[in-house]
């Protein structure tokens, strides 16, 4: 493979490539094993079994009183759930929601895929939106790989192989370095959704709190059962 044409695979991976065992971490504790050895780990970090419910932690998260709750799927760690321990007025959640996207998009350690800006705007209506127009609002980042590109080169080369002759790779035309990239880049893309954070506003008799979710989207169904 050309150098130049190397780098280019490279450069795309650098962006959002990720290995398989790379996987969505809450605090970070990556989000995989089962549930008691997760649950040990959590309580390493602070937390305490909910005294109203079974299977539930409660503690401090990003300054706020939470109950942690943890699902899995055939026996493995799947997603760890946040849930605010308690509940505020629309005026609250609107800034809680907005102090939120402003947190993960100052973070470097995520990524967002949309172009819109998720925050809220003063005159929203979010009661009336919820109520009867069923509106979720939410808003959903990525975590950034925590190895190097490198470790990927084996892999997308392979890729790669499966549909050039390494001739067609020793003098590589406009159009199948186009492809290659996009390749690379659906790869690339495919590889980021695995690690998603995401939060919604919940409400309960007319107040609300957060929901977060720390997704292993590895360990999710994926119609395996079926």
């Amino acid at each position: 493979m050309k150098k130049a044409l190397l780098s280019l695979v490279l450069c795309c991976i650098s962006i959002v490539g990720m290995a398989q065992t790379d996987v969505t971490k809450f605090l970070g504790i990556p989000v995989d094993g089962n549930k008691s050895d997760m649950m040990r780990k959590l309580k390493s970090k602070g937390f305490t079994p909910s005294p109203y419910a079974e299977g539930v932690l409660t503690g401090k998260f990003n300054g706020m009183d939470v109950n942690v709750h943890i699902a899995t799927n055939n026996d493995k760690v799947c997603r760890i759930m946040v849930c605010d321990a308690n509940t505020m007025d629309e005026a609250s959640i609107r800034i809680r929601f907005n102090v939120l996207c402003e947190q993960f998009k100052n973070n470097s350690k995520y990524c967002s895929l949309s172009e819109e800006d998720p925050k809220l705007k003063e005159d929203e209506n979010i009661s009336y939106e919820m109520t009867v127009h069923k509106k979720r609002y939410e808003a959903i980042f990525y975590q950034l790989p925590d190895t190097t590109a490198a470790n990927y080169t084996e892999e997308i080369q392979s890729l790669i192989y499966s549909k050039y002759t390494k001739e067609q790779m020793e003098n590589p035309s406009e159009e199948v370095s186009q492809d290659i990239y996009k390749m690379t880049a659906m790869y690339a893309l495919d590889k980021a959704t695995k690690k998603p954070v995401w939060f919604m506003i919940s409400e309960h008799y007319g107040e609300y709190y957060i929901t977060m979710f720390y997704d292993n989207e590895y360990n999710r169904a994926n119609g395996e059962d079926l």
